[in-house]
C-alpha cells in the first residue's frame, strides 16, 4: 500500500510539474492576450492542484496536509477569479481579442 502511495504521489507531482510547464510554453506561444491568459490560468490551476495533491499524498495524514488542503483551496478559488478580474480589465482599457483569419 505505501508504494501505491508513493507512485501516485510522484505522478501527481510530474503531472502537474508538466501541465505548468505547458502552462509556461502555452504563455509565450499563443498568438494573443486572451488565449494566453486562457491557457495559462486553466494549466496554472490544474497543474498547481495536482503538485498539492502529490504533496498530500506524500505528507500523509499531519497538520502539513491541512495546510495543503487550505492552500489548495486557496488557489483553487483565487487563480480563476484573478485570470477572469485581469481579463475583464484588459477588455475595459480596450484590448480587442484577435478573431479568427485576422493577421498579426
Amino acid at each position: 500500500m505505501e508504494a501505491l502511495v508513493y507512485f501516485a504521489s510522484w505522478a501527481c507531482l510530474l503531472l502537474g510539474s508538466a501541465f505548468c510547464i505547458i502552462g509556461g510554453i502555452g504563455l509565450i506561444r499563443l498568438p494573443d492576450f486572451y488565449s494566453r491568459i486562457h491557457g495559462g490560468g486553466i494549466t496554472d490551476t490544474l497543474g498547481a492542484g495536482l503538485v498539492m495533491l502529490g504533496l498530500m499524498l506524500q505528507a500523509g495524514w499531519s497538520l502539513v496536509t491541512v495546510k495543503l488542503v487550505l492552500i489548495m483551496l486557496f488557489l483553487l478559488l483565487t487563480s480563476p477569479v484573478a485570470s477572469h478580474a485581469i481579463a475583464r480589465a484588459a477588455r475595459h482599457s480596450g484590448l480587442e481579442p484577435k478573431l479568427a483569419g485576422e493577421d498579426a
